[in-house]
C-alpha cells in the first residue's frame, strides 16, 4: 500500500524494497528512473492475461468456455508454482469502457481441507514437519505448490516404504529445490509419485473451485503458474484429479460449470503483466490520465 515490500523469505529479517526510495535515488543509471511502482506478483499475472495468445497460450478446461465469457464480469486467476497465488479483476459498473483493474490477495494461505483419510494424516505430518501446534491449521499452499508436491511425496514415502522406487527416491533426495519436478516427471512410472501428484492436483482443483464460488468470475477463471502446463494431463479432462475436485461443489456444481475455465500454458504471464503495468504507469505520467485500457484482445 505504501509502495514498499518486505521479502520475508530472504532470511530472518527479510529484505525491504522501497519504490519511493528508488525514484529518489540519484546513483548511476538508477537516477534515470522517474517512476517505480511495486506490484504483487499475481497482479502481474492478472494483467498478463490480457496479453495471451488464444491459439497457443490457452486451453479450455470446460468445453465452450470462450463462448461463455462475459466481457464485463469479474475475472479470477489462481496459479501454483513455487507458491500458490490468487488475484481477481473487476470493471466499474459505471464505466466499463475503462477496462479492468487487478487486485492482489493472499488466497493461497487459506486453510487446506483434507478430502480423504490419507490427507488427514498428511495434515498431521505437515504440522510435525513444520513444528506447528496440533490445533494449528495447514495452508493450502503447503500442498499446492512445488514444495508442497515434494512434501506430499515425502509423506507417502514414509507411510508406504515398501512401495518406494529406489531409483526415483534417490533422484528426489538429491534434487534440492527441484524435488517437485522429479515427482512430476516420474508420476507415470512410480506409484508414490503418481499418488502425490493426484493429491496435489485434487487440492489444486478444489481451491480453484473455492475461488470460483467466491468471485463467480463469469469473465473467466484462469489457472496459471508453472505447475499448470507441466502437469496438464492431471488437470485437463473430466476424469482428471483436478477437474473432479473442481466440480465437486454439491448443489453449486451447476454454477461452477457455468464459469469459463482455462489453463494457461505460458509461464511468462507475470512478466507480460509487469510490462503492461509499466505501460499503464507511463501512459498515466505522460498524458496526466490513464489511457491504456486493460482489456481483452479478440477472443476466437
Amino acid at each position: 500500500m505504501q509502495n514498499n515490500v518486505k521479502l520475508e523469505n530472504l532470511g530472518k529479517d527479510g529484505t525491504k524494497i522501497d519504490g519511493n526510495e528508488i525514484e529518489q535515488c540519484q546513483d548511476g543509471l538508477i537516477a534515470l528512473v522517474t517512476r517505480c511502482k511495486l506490484v504483487n506478483d499475481f497482479v502481474g499475472q492478472g494483467y498478463g492475461l490480457f496479453d495471451l495468445d488464444w491459439d497457443t497460450d490457452v486451453v479450455e478446461l470446460l468445453p465452450g468456455s470462450k463462448a461463455k465469457m462475459n466481457r464485463n464480469a469479474p475475472i479470477c486467476c489462481v496459479g501454483a508454482g513455487t507458491g500458490l497465488g490468487e488475484c481477481f479483476l473487476t470493471k466499474s459498473s459505471l464505466a466499463t469502457n475503462m477496462g479492468y483493474e487487478c487486485y492482489p490477495s493472499e488466497g493461497g494461505h487459506v486453510d487446506f481441507a483434507p478430502r480423504e483419510p490419507v490427507e488427514v494424516e498428511l495434515v498431521d505430518y505437515l504440522k510435525k514437519k513444520y513444528k506447528l501446534p496440533s490445533d494449528h491449521r495447514i495452508a493450502v499452499e503447503r500442498v499446492v505448490s512445488g514444495r508442497g508436491l515434494a512434501d506430499v511425496y515425502e509423506f507417502l514415502a514414509k507411510k508406504f516404504p515398501k512401495k518406494l522406487d529406489k531409483k526415483v527416491h534417490q533422484k528426489f533426495l538429491k534434487a534440492g529445490d527441484q524435488q517437485g519436478r522429479v515427482i512430476g516427471e516420474n508420476s507415470d512410472s512410480d506409484s508414490l509419485a503418481k499418488k502425490a501428484l493426484q493429491i496435489m492436483c485434487a487440492a489444486y482443483g478444489a481451491e480453484v473451485g473455492n475461488a470460483a464460488l467466491k468471485f463467480i468470475p463469469l469473465g473467466g477463471m484462469f489457472v496459471t503458474g508453472g505447475l499448470t502446463p507441466k502437469n496438464i494431463r492431471s488437470i485437463q479432462g473430466k476424469d482428471s484429479p483436478f477437474m473432479k475436485a473442481y466440480l465437486d461443489k454439491g448443489d453449486k456444481t451447476e454454477l461452477i460449470k457455468s464459469i469459463p475455465l482455462f489453463a494457461v500454458m505460458n509461464e511468462d504471464v507475470g512478466l507480460r503483466g509487469a510490462r503492461i503495468c509499466a505501460e499503464r504507469e507511463y501512459s498515466a505520467k505522460t498524458t496526466k490520465k490513464e489511457v491504456l485500457i486493460a482489456s481483452w484482445r479478440d477472443v476466437p
